[in-house]
């Protein structure tokens, strides 16, 4: 079998991994092993605990996907080409890891990259970026309304009660 890095000598060096039931492999000819790291110049990994326990944590797993050429998030394991295929992110570090690639299909689907909410609803006439200002807002005068209450200011929690009630009327 010739080494996948390469593709002209014989390889000698087999690397598999298996993440989350997706199985990984590649062969190395001796050169482009000791070129990639992946051995020294003694033709075997020296063995260390703290890269033996750091392996099993996942630590070190970005150089091997920059070997095995797969970017993949370094919290669940998920692939851009799983998340594709699949429809599903694998973890919110995957929104992170991923963003340049997910944000236009998100704008795309959601007509927005921000998440504003599970139980959002809009009439033909209300604007959303509008109603987000509202809920900001509304937001807003709560913390103020419990300052004031906490503060003994009745007055002022008086009247910033009724600009809540009257910013919730308005939807």
């Amino acid at each position: 079998m010739r080494c996948s890095h390469c593709n002209k000598k014989e390889a000698n060096t087999h690397i598999r991994r298996i993440i989350n039931g997706h199985e990984e492999e590649m062969y190395l000819c001796d050169e482009c092993a000791r070129e990639l790291g992946v051995m020294n110049d003694f033709d075997f990994e020296p063995f260390s605990f703290d890269g033996f326990f750091g392996n099993l944590l996942g630590a070190g797993s970005e150089a091997f996907n920059a070997l095995v050429g797969v970017d993949r998030c370094t919290s669940c394991g998920s692939a851009l080409n799983d998340i594709i295929n699949s429809g599903r992110v694998g973890c919110a570090d995957c929104y992170d890891r991923f963003e340049d690639k997910l944000a236009p299909s998100i704008q795309k689907i959601h007509g927005n990259v921000k998440h504003i909410g599970k139980n959002v609803t809009y009439t033909t006439t209300t604007d959303p970026s509008t109603e987000n200002t509202e809920k900001t807002e509304i937001e807003s005068l709560k913390e103020q309304l419990k300052n004031a209450v906490k503060e003994q200011r009745f007055e002022d929690a008086a009247v910033i009660r009724d600009k809540i009630k009257a910013l919730g009327e308005e939807k």
